[in-house]
């Protein structure tokens, strides 16, 4: 494997959907208290260099109206208007802290319909750094969406984790390789120097 370092000036953290309503989920391969451990350990380092953190978690309004509605053969079982009053609430061992930048999406990718985008391209960043729950919704889907908008990214392998072991081996293993990088967090952090 090649040397591997990040330009934290030009690289973001970003971190989708570690909030209250999803952290309770059972996941794998990697519990949830070891992907909030990884993804406050990278996040304290970022903040630390002054590198932008992106906090992203999904929200849906209280008459339900924006969330998608097509038929499909498996539908979520928490539907909008139905969830807690605290459910899309970030962890707030992560944060937000003064100078994160918080995202709401209301899908599974974080770039349709948001201004993460804007807010990247405005920070100078040209590379992320990805984690959160789950593998291969919300983050497979931010990252297809990233590669496809030429961002270099970073996949902390261990900062994130699937419903099933079997769905986050797959993206790791087939489609993370193909859009990006895929380290640990250990080597991250290492690699921001």
């Amino acid at each position: 494997m090649e040397p591997f370092s990040l330009d934290v000036k030009s690289t973001a953290l970003v971190l989708i959907d570690l909030q209250r309503g999803i952290l309770g989920r059972d996941t794998a391969p990697h519990p949830v208290p070891t992907v909030m451990a990884n993804a406050v350990a990278l996040a304290d380092r970022f903040r630390q260099l002054s590198a932008t953190v992106v906090l992203v978690h999904v929200s849906f309004s209280a008459d339900g109206k924006d969330v998608l509605g097509v038929p499909v053969d498996s539908p979520f079982t928490v539907r909008a208007g139905q969830m807690p009053p605290d459910w899309a609430e970030i962890s707030p061992d992560l944060g937000p802290r003064e100078g994160d930048v918080v995202i709401t999406k209301r899908q599974w990718g974080a770039f349709y319909g948001t201004d993460l985008e804007l807010q990247l391209r405005r920070r100078g960043v040209r590379g992320i750094v990805l984690g959160g729950i789950a593998t291969n919704f919300g983050v497979e889907s931010t990252a297809r969406d990233a590669w496809e908008r030429n961002f270099a990214i970073v996949f902390a392998e261990d900062a994130m984790a699937g419903m099933s072991a079997e769905a986050h081996a797959f993206a790791v293993g087939n489609i993370f390789p193909r859009l990006g990088r895929v380290r640990s967090t250990q080597q991250v952090l290492e690699g921001l120097g």
